[in-house]
């Protein structure tokens, strides 16, 4: 027998919006269960350990970065929020209380799909060890043995951006807000000081992209941070 399709819980309050995501979830072979409100969000995670999280951030009872933050305080399911809020910091909120994703409406129903595929391969991954070995496009990183590759030719990478890059690597697919990597890389105190980053990533795009100005890999989510993009999926 094959395995089930993965289950999504969508925990969104808009009628018109949840039966459009419903019926395009459902052509495409995901098994759908929905909610209305925070609460009965919080009740189905909890009752069906769905495999993937859709979360509108304006609920009426609640806010949808709260949920985030109750989620994932027992539950490393992969959470994609979307909102029509359009503020920054709204988006890095729900990445910092632990969304995998974000998505701003309106947004086409092909770019969520290529979303969902790119968290729920990740979450493929957690259960074993990370390969040592990464790819993405040309690039090619041997975790093993710290060495970095961009088609044949090794690339020579300072400490610092080996560490960045292995950040990046490590959550391949998944926006991580400048703050993260930031705090990961440089330590606590350098949590705010976002030159150090914006210089050490266009020092990786100078080394790592075909074409640095316009980046295919190492994209930056403006105001929020980065993501590296696993395939053209991403």
């Amino acid at each position: 027998m094959s395995a089930p399709q993965p289950l999504v819980l969508l925990i969104e309050d808009e009628p018109q919006m949840r039966r459009f995501l419903r019926v395009a979830l459902e052509a495409e072979h995901y098994r759908v269960v929905d909610a209305v409100s925070a609460a009965e969000g919080i009740r189905h995670m909890a009752g069906h350990n769905p495999d993937l999280v859709l979360l509108d951030l304006g609920l009426p009872d609640g806010d949808g970065i709260d949920v985030t933050r109750q989620i994932r305080s027992w539950s490393d399911r992969p959470i994609i929020v979307f909102s029509a809020r359009g503020q920054d910091g709204d988006k890095i909120a729900a990445l910092d209380a632990g969304a995998d994703d974000y998505l701003t409406k309106p947004f086409s129903t092909g770019e969520l799909l290529a979303r969902m595929r790119v968290a729920l391969r990740r979450q493929e991954g957690r259960g074993a060890d990370a390969p040592a070995l990464f790819t993405a496009g040309t690039l090619r990183v041997d975790r093993a043995r710290r060495q970095v590759f961009v088609g044949d030719t090794e690339v020579h990478l300072t400490p610092t951006e080996y560490r960045l890059l292995a950040l990046l690597v490590q959550h391949a697919g998944r926006v991580l807000t400048h703050r993260f990597l930031l705090r990961e890389v440089w330590g606590p105190g350098r949590a705010d000081q976002t030159h150090y980053l914006r210089v050490y990533m266009q020092q990786l795009r100078e080394k790592l992209e075909a074409e640095p100005a316009r980046p295919r890999l190492l994209r930056t989510e403006p105001g929020v941070g980065y993501r590296l993009v696993v395939d053209s999926d991403g």
